[in-house]
């Protein structure tokens, strides 16, 4: 196939408020906010355009680091693509990030390796989930995420080996590392723009040396140097280099007029075996390595405390190496900046991988302040956050306990009115944040959020325990949570 529909050139990257860009508009107009999409499409191509970034330049040091301004690094990304131009073009004799020695792999429906999609014989409940046919920039995004964000399962080809006598491919494909057994919650710090965001995320040698993930250090970029099997020497190099944790290359792909010839690429690592992304929050002070994973049920903005482990300084928090490097810069930067948190949640049966049931992505964005981080703050939002957890768990043993007086099974309610009660204090932790930052002030504030969240939860009881007849009266006034002990701030 001819050389057609470059990255560098054409419209495929979704940004806020703008639509599709090309990777050149990317580092060429300062003014774009943030990249568009659903949140694994986010990650994946946050994860592209930083490891543009890291190959553009990787400087040696934080000391090296303060000496670049974002728009610095704009122009050397574009020094940079200018100079591997032909390596970005979608098709062609070396298509972007693919494997035209994959050709004889069976091909897939672009619909089957979407995660929104639904194939087979499930249920469709809205159009969104309907398949279609995928334009070259959808096409090219598709590629993007499936470096890192494919779903374990047998719609991959393993019939097919580039390595000869390579024998790690079994029947069923394995999870990207991205996604991991369940979902993995990554997390970034976000500027006020596009290339703010990249700046205040971008790694130095010295980071990447010090934190131990990464034997061979930052690595090449893939579309420099493709591997030439699962497990080549150019494989088994990207397995243990920064590189190799931005763009994985979990499978090798090649597009098709009508599909997508898929198979699995290189098994890498996981964090069991204490390799992980830096953008995940891993807890290694036990004998078995913990991660926080996306939860549909517990939204990121509730898991906070624990993403900010690190500044505990505690061997038993959790470390995210994203966050802690960025957060430690956020004093050379004047305006806000946020905390983002997202992924998708997936289910696994017999070795296969798909969205079903309670599954969905999440995402959320936490505002903060370079003024408003300090041991203080995080210590008083720990505290709120863990008072409104057991909130949560008292109301929840409330409602059980309304409809077992009365002989009745209420644990579907129970499981409602929690999440019920934790969307409505969503709407005001921007401003819980906020309150927590000094003693004084912020201690008169924290006690009126108490109030707030206290009717909230009164509120749900109410709404999920009804007082009709005197028989539910009787067992709603014995039930009724008591929070006078969570209120008692407000009176001291």
């Amino acid at each position: 196939m001819e050389n057609c529909f470059n990255l560098i050139d054409e419209p495929w990257i979704p940004i806020v408020g703008v639509g599709q860009v090309s990777l050149k508009q990317v580092f060429a107009h300062p003014e774009y906010r943030g990249i568009g999409s659903n949140p694994i499409q986010k990650i994946a191509l946050m994860k592209l355009l930083l490891a543009i970034a890291q190959a553009a330049v990787t400087p040696d040091s934080d000391k090296m680091w303060m000496k670049i301004k974002p728009t610095d690094l704009a122009e050397e990304c574009l020094a940079y693509l200018e100079k591997w131009h032909d390596r970005f073009y979608l098709y062609g004799q070396t298509p972007f990030l693919q494997k035209p020695e994959i050709s004889s792999a069976a091909i897939q429906n672009y619909g089957a390796l979407l995660p929104e999609i639904v194939t087979g014989n499930t249920t469709v409940l809205t159009q969104s989930q309907v398949e279609k046919q995928l334009d070259d920039a959808e096409r090219a995004l598709l590629i993007v995420l499936m470096m890192g964000f494919a779903l374990g399962g047998k719609k991959a080809d393993n019939t097919v080996s580039l390595t000869k006598g390579y024998e790690g491919k079994s029947k069923a494909g394995k999870p990207g590392p991205a996604v991991a057994h369940m979902g993995l919650l990554h997390n970034f710090i976000l500027g006020g723009t596009l290339q703010d965001t990249l700046w205040l995320n971008l790694l130095t040698h010295e980071n990447i040396k010090d934190c131990g993930l990464f034997p061979e250090g930052l690595g090449i970029a893939p579309w420099e140097q493709m591997p030439d099997g699962e497990d080549c020497t150019k494989a088994r190099q990207l397995k243990r280099t920064l590189m190799g944790r931005l763009i994985p290359l979990c499978r090798f792909c090649l597009l098709t007029q009508d599909g997508i010839h898929y198979s699995e690429g290189i098994a890498h690592l996981n964090y069991l075996d204490g390799l992980y992304d830096p953008t995940i929050a891993a807890n290694t002070s036990g004998t078995k390595n913990k991660v926080l994973w996306t939860d549909p049920e517990r939204r990121p903005w509730r898991q906070l405390p624990a993403l900010l482990g690190f500044m505990k300084q505690a061997k038993s928090s959790y470390d995210c190496l994203q966050l802690r490097i960025s957060l430690s810069r956020v004093n050379y930067y004047e305006n806000p900046f946020a905390i983002w948190s997202g992924g998708l949640r997936v289910s696994s049966n017999a070795g296969e991988q798909y969205v079903s049931g309670s599954n969905d992505f999440v995402a959320s964005e936490v505002w903060l302040h370079r003024d408003l981080i300090s041991s203080f703050w995080f210590n008083q939002l720990e505290l709120e956050m863990t008072a409104m957890e057991d909130i949560a768990k008292k109301l929840y043993g409330c409602i059980i306990g309304f409809y077992k007086t009365q002989l009745a099974e209420g644990g579907a309610f129970a499981g409602q009115g929690t999440n019920t009660f934790w969307q409505l204090c969503e709407q005001d932790f921007q401003e819980l944040v906020n309150a927590c930052d000094d003693t004084s002030e912020a201690g008169e504030s924290c006690s009126g959020l108490r109030r707030r969240f206290a009717g909230y939860a009164l509120a749900v009881y109410g709404q999920y325990c009804p007082n009709d007849t005197a028989r539910q009266m009787d067992a709603w006034a014995k039930c009724r949570p008591n929070l006078s002990k969570y209120l008692k701030k407000e009176d001291s």
